[in-house]
This record gives C-alpha cells, structure tokens and sequence, in this order.
C-alpha cells in the first residue's frame, strides 16, 4: 500500500512559508501539506487560549487530511500553544502523530551565533510576553542574557506587503533601537517570528555590521533532518512524491498574490 502521510506545516498566515521553503529545500523527497490561517491572523495579539483553540483546530485539520507529523512554523503558536498540544491532546487522541515548534530547535543552537553571549530576540507581542525563548534559551545555556523586543507592527505591514515601503521606516528603526538600548553587548539579533526575514535587506541597514541576525529557515530545516533520522518509526510513515499542497483559512486568491513573496515561487492554493 501507498503511504499517503504529508508533513504538515502550519503557520497563521504567510511566515511559515519561509520556514517551509528551507525544509523543502533540505527534504525535497516528501510530500508537504502547508496551511496558513490567514483568516485569524495576526495571531500574536490574542490571548493563551485563543491560539491554542486555533492552533488545534488546524493541526486536526492536518490530522485529517492524513499527517503523521505537524511543524508549527509560527512562533506564537509554538510559544502559546504546543506545550498544551504536546502534554494534553496527542497522548489523550492522537498518541501515534506527533507536532514540533520552532523554539526549541532555535534556543539548542543560538550559542553558535554569538561571542558576546548576549543575545537579542525579536517577536510578536504573543512571543514575547510568553516568555519562551527566555526561558528555553536559559535551559540550555545559562550563561547567555536575552534581551527582548516586541513588534507588533511588523507582521501586519509584512502581510499588507508594505514592508519594503518608506513609511514601515518608523516602526523598524524604532524597534530596533528600542533593543539596542538595552544593552551594547548585544551581537546575535533572533528574528522569532518567521515573517521577519522578508525585512532581512532593511535590517542589514540598521544594525551595525557586528550584528548576526539570525533567521529560523535553516535552523528548523536542520533540526527536522536531525529528527527523522532519530525517529525512523515517523519518517516511514512519511509520504514521498514531491508534492507540495497549499491551504488557507482565507481568500486563495489573496494568498497566492503574497505567498509567492515567500515561497520564492508562484503557487495555487485550496479554500481549507
């Protein structure tokens, strides 16, 4: 019989997409399912419950469509959600599927980026007073100081596509200084939000030279290769006809027009 288990990727809106494209890059092989719920996003300024409420019903929705395994490639929902999903959900319903975040893979090796051993970390407002990435990178290596910024207006201007434009200026340069001005060792700059690397070419403008900004494709990309070849009982379930399949919460119209900006490649998608 034919395995039919895509990997699920997972994102409120388009973000994901960048965290996807690296993977598919890694693992051409597989057959991927991605959904964005574009519908509800922004996710980072709505409360615990309602991103885990969210977020489960669209991993049951992946579920559904026959994935064993499920990348949240959101930092908002990693950070309110996966926990709860791990520890309550799959053991009670879905003991033999498994769902991964994108935190944990990124807090085991920030230390390779950053001599200082202090580090920035930019996020939605969700991310942020969640206090994750503190608490995981603080797991790890105890000696590095995190130093937190939210910005709350970055995805809205990255999934309105006015991102590149003069006037998302302001709120990039003043949430930038608003986290160097917490400290002046900071030299590793996390970008914990996988809609920020489409601000990579301004950024680069703002911080200093000595700054690492560190994006989250390749890490995660890295990490899944790593698990799969820790977990053969998962990646035999796995599916491999190249297919890659594209759902959303919202307007398929709408979201072909900026997942492309992504993607890096022009795609169709399916009204979930």
């Amino acid at each position: 019989m034919q395995k039919t288990s895509p990997i699920g990727i997972f994102d409120s809106g388009y973000g994901g997409l960048t965290v996807f494209r690296s993977i598919a890059d890694r693992l051409p092989d597989y057959q991927y399912i991605y959904l964005g719920d574009n519908a509800r996003s922004p996710y980072g300024d709505h409360s615990f419950d309602t991103i885990y409420k969210y977020t489960l019903e669209c991993v049951e929705w992946l579920f559904a469509k026959g994935c064993e395994l499920v990348i949240l490639a959101c930092n908002t929902a990693s950070a309110k959600a996966l926990r709860t999903i791990q520890q309550k959900d799959l053991p009670a319903k879905y003991p033999g599927k498994r769902v991964l975040g994108v935190i944990r893979p990124t807090a085991e090796v920030i230390n390779q980026f950053t001599s200082s051993k202090t580090v920035g970390v930019m996020g939605t407002r969700g991310t942020i007073n969640s206090q994750s990435y503190l608490l995981e990178i603080n797991k790890f290596f105890p000696e590095i100081r995190v130093y937190q910024q939210s910005c709350p207006m970055w995805v809205p201007l990255i999934e309105n596509n006015e991102h590149l434009q003069s006037g998302a200026d302001f709120f990039i340069n003043e949430y930038c200084r608003q986290l160097m001005t917490q400290s002046d060792d900071i030299d590793c700059v996390l970008l914990a939000c996988t809609h920020y690397p489409l601000l990579l070419p301004k950024l680069k403008k703002v911080f200093p030279d000595y700054i690492n900004i560190l994006t989250q494709g390749e890490i995660v990309a890295a990490s899944l290769v790593d698990y799969l070849q820790r977990h053969p009982d998962i990646e035999k379930k796995l599916s491999r006809n190249q297919e890659k399949s594209f759902f959303t919460s919202g307007d398929p119209l709408a979201f072909d027009e900026h997942a492309s900006i992504f993607f890096g490649e022009d795609l169709k998608s399916e009204k979930m």
